[in-house]
């Protein structure tokens, strides 16, 4: 039908899982819970990073940045959701929806990318670990950094801008918790396949991109550590069996999620539940997979517990030194 018989949308609503009835109590719960490990963890990651400085390699520096990402990526969805958890309905202004869709997208690719430069640090660390420090210098660095942020809001703008400037004109109920790309397409008044092809193309560039360099690096690591003896061929894994465990988990559940959605006969609610999962995983296990499998951030943590520690204790100390001068000053005088 012609779109001039609508009146465009104010507002769209965002249906989340209301079909779950007092369920969603329970993934209240749930993703509260979650939520707030992602926040902690990786606000503690950040603050190790800034604080410490035996931690002043290109690796943490990459992880530094990758904390911030996850945190923007899961607070511009998780909040919103558990808000609709907990109303009977959930709206978002035309321009929030947009917003929120592209920080979603943007932060997901940069994530990505981010990934690619820390497979490109452990690659240089291992296959010319004498040309390191010459090679990951401050610079290179910053320019890795720059570049995956780059990389994302190139991969993000054209979908985004699309459906900036399609007509929605109703109904404007999204079938997700937040506004996915592929779910506010389905609210456009008009013919969305060369949407749906530009947005497809650059998520391909995206995930086939960073996950050939990927694969790339560790395919070079993987010879090299073959040519090393056992001792050496432990260290080695041992250096980026972390970033490899984040990589592995990152892309096998994004590949899960795109054959959920493609293939099968999975409910609408299997499928957002699916999706909610996804975005929430990897920003979850990403402090703990580095906490657990690097003993240098385990030391870190445990000095800076010893440093609270210390703190805490100083007032306290001071206090009775005083005392215990002003006593000795004052026996005399008795």
């Amino acid at each position: 039908m012609n779109s001039t018989q609508f009146s465009p949308v104010a507002f769209f609503i965002i249906q989340g899982l209301a079909s779950l009835g007092e369920k969603k109590m329970v993934l209240f719960i749930i993703f509260l819970l979650a939520y707030t490990v992602i926040l902690g963890g990786n606000i503690m990651i950040i603050y190790l990073v800034r604080t410490d400085p035996k931690l002043g390699s290109p690796m943490y520096f990459f992880l530094h940045n990758l904390s911030i990402v996850d945190m923007i990526y899961t607070t511009v969805t998780i909040p919103n959701m558990l808000s609709g958890f907990l109303t009977e309905v959930k709206t978002v202004s035309v321009p929030g929806c947009f917003l929120q869709m592209y920080c979603f997208i943007h932060m997901s690719v940069t994530g990505r990318a981010l990934l690619t430069a820390m497979a490109y640090d452990r690659y240089v660390a291992i296959c010319n670990p004498l040309r390191y420090a010459a090679v990951m210098t401050r610079p290179v660095c910053l320019l890795l950094i720059i570049g995956a942020w780059t990389f994302g809001a190139i991969c993000t703008f054209p979908n985004t801008s699309m459906a900036v400037q399609r007509s929605y004109c109703g109904p404007n109920v999204v079938r997700h918790c937040w506004c996915d790309p592929s779910s506010v397409r389905l609210l456009v008044c008009g013919d969305t396949q060369v949407d749906s092809i530009v947005s497809l193309s650059f998520a391909l560039i995206a995930l086939l991109t960073t996950g050939v360099l990927i694969l790339t690096s560790y395919i070079l690591i993987g010879v090299k550590i073959a040519k090393m003896g056992a001792a050496e061929r432990l260290k080695a894994f041992s250096t980026c069996a972390a970033h490899l465990t984040v990589v592995s988990i990152s892309y096998s559940s994004a590949s899960f999620v795109y054959i959920s959605y493609r293939v099968g006969n999975f409910s609408p609610e299997v499928r957002i539940i699916v999706s909610v999962l996804y975005s929430a995983l990897t920003p979850f296990l990403n402090p703990m997979i580095y906490s657990l499998r690097n003993k240098e951030l385990r030391v870190a943590i445990k000095r800076a517990f010893c440093r609270h520690r210390r703190l805490t204790a100083e007032p306290q100390n001071t206090h009775h030194t005083v005392l215990t001068e002003k006593h000795s000053i004052q026996a005399p005088l008795k």
